[in-house]
């Protein structure tokens, strides 16, 4: 069967019309036209759907029966094109987003805020999780994207940086260091130092950093959280080395300062299944995350 919608959509126009003339008019056809697609629309079903007159056309019986169908394919194929264009103008839609809760506490708020302000019609579903978790949501397909710092070596994952975030010093303000406008990593030799569980990405990479300074790491204090570092650094326990993005939930009295020879930085990106297009709406969703992103790590990169 190879029934065309513009034969449901001539034989429509004549049912609503009631003569072949006016329908054809209409639809800005000829009126041969009109008839030869009603005709083939006929062929295709078996039946005669049009009784005519010399006055007006009538359904038949089949006519009837078809014609509900008809009318209901011609609305649903509307309203599938105005869905598809509300898409494509950002008027609706659906983006969810995986980010590990610091970050999706720091940087969704604004970025979901702004997002709304602009296109009012967008819905953001935040899934705040560790990073592991992150990436398997985007890779299973339970969010649109990632946000946050994840491995180069992920499989069947696309990687687009967002910002550059270095590593900095957090101190308390009656600390020497928050008298300095930079600091070195030799100088933290001896420091009390609050630092994250090994399992963090950030732990490694102040790993890193006391082995290119060539002084020796003994925490004073192992916390799992950044906020608890900063709580800890705040009561005067030590000093903490933590990602600029850090300095949104520091407290008042905790200063950060940069960190020279080495510096250190990661990336700041999103993730997306690899192989997928890009919605109307991630892509804006992703223009505005970057702003705000780089708003809070700023860098000379970025």
């Amino acid at each position: 069967m190879a029934i065309t919608l513009r034969q449901i959509q001539a034989f429509l126009a004549v049912t609503e019309q009631g003569t072949f003339t006016k329908a054809a008019e209409r639809l800005h056809m000829a009126q041969p036209a009109l008839s030869q697609l009603v005709r083939d629309l006929e062929r295709e079903l078996g039946i005669r759907v049009l009784d005519r007159t010399t006055r007006r056309v009538e359904l038949t019986e089949g006519g009837r029966e078809f014609h509900g169908a008809a009318l209901k394919i011609v609305q649903d194929l509307d309203t599938a094109v105005q869905n598809a264009n509300g898409l494509a103008e950002r008027r609706r839609g659906r983006i969810v987003v995986a980010v590990p809760p610091l970050l999706a506490a720091v940087i969704m708020p604004p970025t979901i805020v702004a997002l709304q302000e602009k296109y009012p019609g967008l819905q953001v579903v935040i899934i705040d999780a560790r990073n592991d978790l992150v990436v398997e949501a985007v890779r299973f397909g339970k969010a649109d994207c990632g946000v946050g710092t994840f491995s180069a070596l992920e499989d069947n994952i696309e990687r687009t940086p967002l910002a550059r975030d270095s590593l900095m010093l957090f101190c308390a303000r009656g600390s020497g260091f928050a008298e300095r406008e930079s600091v070195l990593w030799r100088d933290l030799a001896d420091e009390p130092l609050i630092t994250l569980t090994r399992d963090s990405g950030i732990r490694l990479l102040v790993e890193v950093g006391y082995e290119s300074a060539e002084i020796t790491l003994k925490p004073a204090h192992e916390v799992a959280q950044i906020t608890t570092a900063l709580a800890f650094v705040e009561a005067g326990l030590g000093i903490a080395v933590l990602p600029t993005y850090a300095r949104a939930v520091a407290p008042a009295t905790v200063i950060a300062r940069p960190l020279a020879e080495p510096s250190i930085a990661r990336d700041i990106v999103m993730i997306r299944p690899s192989g997928r297009s890009v919605s109307p709406a991630l892509s804006a969703f992703e223009t505005l995350l970057r702003r705000f992103v780089r708003q809070l790590a700023p860098s000379e990169e970025n």
